[in-house]
């Protein structure tokens, strides 16, 4: 049996390398290292306007999607009006996201959102955003260094038997947290299977009807001690072996 293939959508960012500084396709390393420690073969997916338009051209080659952390989702999306604090959108990305999203759906392919992966899965199932915790919450407890995830440790409590406590290995989990917005209006078919112990803020998300869908707005990457990458890296291989059925 092959190794599963996880396809793991990338960021449009600007970007600074030798002599360059250029628009560029990346992700951080973290994500690949993680999913290639499970055991997973990753493939970097760039925004592509001819796949948001036909999903089944990327999901043919692969047996698990992966959606990554970045910048915030454009909120006319979810059909809300643009805060002063949502800044840094890139449509193209968020097109293409949802598109394959709402496909790998339909498909019952594996699917991990991870931090802003998370609230696309809830945008895709017709869900909204809050925009801004500090100015909601009045903390900044789920984002406390910019750009680190020094002192970012809390705890999330996850319901018992949902795929999030599954693919933890618990129910009372230790998180990395590092975001600024979250789940406002929960999507169609979608529950809530974690929260932040403190304010209950919506942690996890899931559609149980599915094999593995599974939101979670902390990262998992970027820790060694998580089970929850290896998980997705699982099904997809339970996936792979059906389809090959």
């Amino acid at each position: 049996m092959r190794a599963p293939v996880i396809g793991i959508c990338a960021a449009i960012e600007r970007a600074r390398w030798g002599v360059w500084d250029q628009s560029a396709v990346l992700l951080p390393r973290s994500y690949i290292s993680a999913l290639q420690a499970a055991g997973g073969v990753a493939l970097m997916l760039p925004p592509d306007p001819a796949v948001s338009a036909d999903p089944d051209r990327l999901l043919d080659l692969i047996d698990g999607l992966l959606l990554a952390g970045g910048s915030d989702v454009d909120p006319d999306l979810y059909g809300a009006a643009r805060t002063a604090e949502t800044q840094h959108t890139v449509r193209e990305r968020d097109e293409f996201e949802i598109a394959l999203t709402r496909r790998a759906l339909e498909r019952d392919m594996p699917f991990l959102g991870i931090c802003r992966g998370l609230q696309v899965l809830n945008v895709a199932q017709g869900g909204t955003l809050i925009q801004d915790l500090p100015t909601l919450l009045g903390h900044h407890e789920h984002c406390r260094v910019p750009g680190s995830f020094d002192g970012a440790e809390h705890p999330v409590r996850l319901a018992a038997s949902s795929h999030a406590a599954q693919a933890a290995g618990e129910e009372y989990h230790t998180t990395l947290s590092h975001h600024h917005q979250a789940v406002d209006q929960l999507g169609e078919d979608l529950v809530i299977s974690g929260w932040a112990e403190g304010d209950e803020l919506p942690e996890a998300i899931e559609l149980p009807d599915k094999r593995f869908a599974l939101g979670v707005q902390w990262h998992p990457e970027a820790d060694v001690a998580s089970q929850i990458i290896a998980t997705l890296v699982e099904e997809a291989r339970e996936y792979a072996l059906a389809r090959a059925a």
